[in-house]
């Protein structure tokens, strides 16, 4: 009796499980079916699955929302989308239909707050959280922002000289403006602080020096940001309980302080056994927030949340073909694909990140183990499993059988684009895989199109400066 990849994943996993079924022997994402993609389009291509941005948004503010009713909170939730994660329209667009505000991190991000806003897509009410380090370019266009009307537009002060530059571009203006907290990093870290943020035994001193006082400035929030993100660690907790602690001591002396942002955003599925609490750690957050505030006779905060990777992560996939199999010795055996792994989700090569690998089709085949190789020549071109050094599990196939082997890394919608340069030269010269974009219309049947073709070579010659 064959062991088949079915068997395998069934045995191991709880399979089906959301996002993922089988039609036909044939893998399907979120209801959609990756071989009609694959038959119309052809490999490789970045795919977007447009609603599963808002099933995120829902699932979050339904969770405070309740842990707030549950706890007679006092304070409001507020969930901004981090435009860094993926800035393509059709991302801030869905996420702009659910009601998000947005938080911005360069210069560049308030051009693209006004194109909104000149398109109708965006709200002057809209709240705006401003983080980055602040250059003048970026606070000016800020400042001309709020001349524009954007009145819940907050600059996050990250080190102390911002306040001197945003004082010079505001001349007298009132500026809403919240203070960034740097958190003590985690011990296998390379270093002890975070470079981002400004200390927190200076915060106080800082707000008495510099902010009270000043009828031109308003502060009204407290940032923190834990990089590894909102996780049930002593870690997490403990940073967590510091910056609540730092909020109520500056709440005392600040009366116009109203809201906490957490910063670092919830994780998302990064392989089928993933499991995270997410009502847990909602109810968590809230509660610690609400007592520790009342055992001071503080007011609860408002709450922000900025959540990026967690938005429109799990929204993205990107389909290869397998192209050839190389035996290289008796024990290792590498499947390489249609395209580059380094060029098309550089996080799995640059910090290692993992994502959800599966087989498209084949998956009555018997498996087997292997590496997964780009067609860059690289020697770091490839893709291994949760283990470093460890081999992959995928459906053995055989050069005869006519339907190549087709393979989707799954949950890449965030940072992948812009950390691997989207449109521009890649490495080897590969080019940019197609775009294509899966939404659901009126009557909630489904609708794909090609956002951008893959890359040309007249495209990289122009870029290049070899055509103009």
């Amino acid at each position: 009796m064959k062991n088949t990849y079915l068997d395998l994943i069934e045995q191991s996993y709880y399979f089906p499980q959301e996002g993922f079924d089988l039609q036909d022997g044939n893998l399907t994402f979120y209801g959609v079916s990756l071989k009609y993609l694959i038959d119309k389009y052809g490999t490789p291509f970045r795919l977007m699955y447009l609603p599963r941005i808002g099933d995120q948004i829902k699932k979050a503010r339904n969770l405070f929302r309740r842990a707030m009713k549950a706890t007679n909170y006092q304070g409001s939730y507020n969930y901004c989308y981090c435009t860094k994660c993926s800035h393509f329209h059709h991302v801030i667009n869905k996420a702009l239909q659910y009601g998000v505000n947005l938080e911005t991190s360069s210069s560049f991000d308030i051009d693209l707050i006004q194109n909104l806003y000149n398109q109708g897509k965006l709200d002057q009410k809209v709240k705006l959280v401003h983080n980055g380090y602040k250059t003048d370019e970026y606070i000016r266009k800020i400042i001309e922002l709020q001349d524009l009307g954007f009145t819940n537009s907050t600059i996050i002060l990250d080190n102390k000289n911002e306040l001197k530059k945003v004082l010079n571009f505001s001349k007298g203006k009132k500026v809403q403006i919240g203070i960034r907290k740097a958190i003590d990093e985690e011990p296998q870290s390379a270093y002890y602080t975070s470079r981002l943020g400004i200390r927190a035994s200076e915060v106080l001193e800082f707000y008495r020096n510099n902010i009270q006082g000043k009828t031109n400035l308003e502060l009204t929030m407290l940032h923190f940001f834990v990089d590894s993100g909102i996780k049930d660690t002593l870690y997490y907790w403990g940073e967590f309980q510091k910056s609540v602690k730092l909020y109520i001591e500056l709440k005392k002396e600040c009366n116009t302080l109203n809201s906490i942002n957490l910063g670092g955003g919830f994780p998302i599925r990064s392989h089928l056994g993933f499991e995270y609490d997410y009502e847990y750690m909602i109810r968590e957050i809230v509660n610690n927030i609400k007592d520790a505030c009342n055992a001071e006779g503080i007011k609860e905060p408002d709450i922000y949340t900025e959540f990026g990777k967690y938005t429109v992560g799990e929204s993205g996939a990107t389909i290869f073909s397998v192209l050839d199999q190389k035996q290289q010795n008796d024990a290792e055996l590498w499947y390489i694909i249609d395209n580059s792994l380094m060029n098309t989700i550089p996080d799995a090569w640059s910090i290692f990140e993992k994502f959800i690998l599966l087989p498209i089709n084949k998956w009555n085949n018997e498996y087997t183990r292997v590496n997964i190789g780009g067609i860059s020549c690289d020697h770091s071109d490839y893709y291994n499993s949760e283990d470093l050094n460890q081999q992959i599990m995928l459906p053995r196939y055989s050069s005869r059988e006519k339907e190549p082997l087709y393979l989707g890394f799954f949950h890449t919608g965030a940072y992948q684009d812009s950390i691997s340069g989207y449109g521009g030269i890649k490495h080897c010269l590969i080019p940019s895989p197609k775009h294509v974009i899966i939404d659901r219309d009126e009557t909630g049947n489904f609708v794909d199109y090609v956002y951008r073709t893959e890359q040309t070579v007249d495209d990289m010659f122009k870029i290049l400066g070899y055509s103009s």
